[in-house]
């Protein structure tokens, strides 16, 4: 790594984000302050240093680090070459301020489940197309969060509801154009948002985010057969835009909307 420093941010339409930050700092050093919100971080590459409520911690490629609301913090390079990080700002509501005590003892954990979700939510949140996809990878990351603040890092034990699932799959269908939140479809099923992604998961093989493409790219291939503009048919299927489109089609059916009614 080498060079100047380099910083990306913004405000993510995400309901509990109030801001997401990818940075590469070849020599920055934060001075102790405070954020409001809850702060999720992972590092790329490098390793960081970092006093929380006076006492020393480290960060390196294969930890998640916790950092709670309104508790001082600075942050430094460890090696020469910097750092590079990405983070996420949770609202103070979203894990509860009953848990910062928990979080100043135990900032750190390596937890590759976590890792890898949290990789996932910043490729979705960069792209900014998936809403669905990014409030339940966000839902499942919180879950698990809150089991390492209550030192209860075991998943809980897979329970079927094929009932939950079903009424979900209905709301999803019916939603297709459209969209609905998952906080949404949480308030009309009257389960928790994260019990909804896992019994809908279980039941039916794969998370609601997929199965609602999957249902639109259906949808547009019908429209296409009708005869529709790809662009056109991006629109009436749901789809952020036309390359939205073509790049789930293409993954789905391995040729592009054009591809796929050309004689």
């Amino acid at each position: 790594m080498s060079g100047s420093a380099q910083v990306h941010a913004w405000r993510p339409e995400l309901d509990g984000v109030v801001e997401v930050l990818h940075a590469y700092f070849p020599s920055h050093a934060y001075p102790s302050h405070t954020h409001d919100a809850w702060t999720v971080l992972i590092v790329d590459e490098g390793v960081v240093r970092y006093d929380l409520d006076h006492r020393e911690h480290g960060l390196a490629q294969a930890q998640v680090s916790l950092l709670p609301p309104n508790v001082p913090h600075d942050g430094r390079s460890v090696r020469p070459e910097g750092f590079r990080k990405r983070v996420l700002y949770l609202e103070p509501s979203r894990l509860g301020t009953d848990l910062i005590g928990a979080a100043v003892d135990r900032p750190e954990y390596v937890d590759p489940v976590l890792r890898q979700r949290i990789h996932q939510l910043h490729e979705v949140l960069t792209n900014g197309q998936e809403a669905l996809e990014s409030e339940s990878r966000l839902a499942l990351i919180e879950e698990r969060l809150q089991q390492h603040l209550r030192r209860q890092v075991t998943a809980p034990p897979d329970r079927r509801d094929p009932g939950v699932a079903s009424r979900l799959r209905e709301l999803l269908d019916g939603h297709l154009p459209t969209g609905i939140t998952l906080d949404e479809a949480a308030l009309l099923v009257h389960a928790h948002p994260t019990h909804l992604v896992r019994a809908f998961t279980r039941e039916y093989g794969m998370p609601p985010h997929r199965y609602l493409t999957g249902r639109r790219v259906d949808l547009a291939r019908r429209y296409l057969l009708e005869g529709r503009p790809p662009s056109e048919v991006a629109t009436l299927a749901g789809f952020y835009d036309q390359s939205h489109l073509t790049r789930h089609f293409r993954k789905m059916l391995g040729v592009s909307p054009g591809q796929f009614v050309r004689p």
